[in-house]
């Protein structure tokens, strides 16, 4: 009965991690270890219960085993969901430019493999998905960006920007501006709107 009492305790631990990812709002890196002691803690427990089944010894032990179990496996979920969304969260907010995500080098050393591959394919379903609403070839100005900021509606279709990070030649529809650092540019919003999102220009 000593040993039951510890059972539970490491996913208790990944629940307490999200938990502390939320209130200080930063992505944690994948406890890749912790997951795997929680998982052969399961397949401990799953031997158990399968020795008891084997000996018809019904007992509140395998009470005690079934419910540790699923509460593991509750956990669990629980952990790789909270990863999920803050992962969905930082794409919609970076533009959905998924390039921007993985080259930052510290955020890419707190993702799991797995996670990397989540990011790819949703970001391959967006873009999709995105396409559906992409210009009318019968009427060109209608254009729904799904991926621009909607937190505060524009009030013109141009806007001043100044360069706080050089960025490059992009592609506007005054021709191809090289945006560097420092400079200030009147530009059709549309254009630039992953940028601004990005960082790298600023609004004045």
């Amino acid at each position: 009965m000593s040993d039951t009492r510890q059972f539970g305790d490491l996913a208790i631990q990944l629940v307490t991690e999200s938990r502390r990812s939320t209130l200080t709002d930063t992505l944690l890196k994948y406890n890749d270890n912790l997951v795997r002691q929680i998982i052969r803690e399961q397949r401990d427990l799953e031997k158990l219960m399968q020795t008891l089944i084997d000996t018809d010894d019904v007992s509140p032990s395998l009470l005690i085993y079934q419910t540790a179990i699923v509460r593991n496996k509750r956990c669990l979920l629980a952990y790789h969901m909270h990863r999920m969304d803050r992962l969905r969260d930082m794409y919609w907010a970076s533009g959905c430019a998924l390039p921007h995500i993985l080259s930052n080098a510290s955020l890419r050393a707190k993702l799991s493999p797995h996670e990397v591959d989540y990011l790819r394919q949703y970001n391959a379903s967006t873009m999709a998905f995105r396409t559906s609403f992409s210009s009318d070839i019968d009427d060109p100005d209608i254009d729904v960006d799904i991926t621009a900021s909607v937190e505060k509606p524009p009030k013109d279709l141009h806007v001043l920007v100044c360069v706080k990070k050089d960025c490059g030649t992009i592609q506007t529809e005054l021709g191809a501006i090289d945006f560097q650092k420092g400079q200030r540019f009147m530009v059709r919003r549309a254009d630039i709107e992953h940028l601004i999102v990005q960082g790298y220009l600023e609004e004045v």
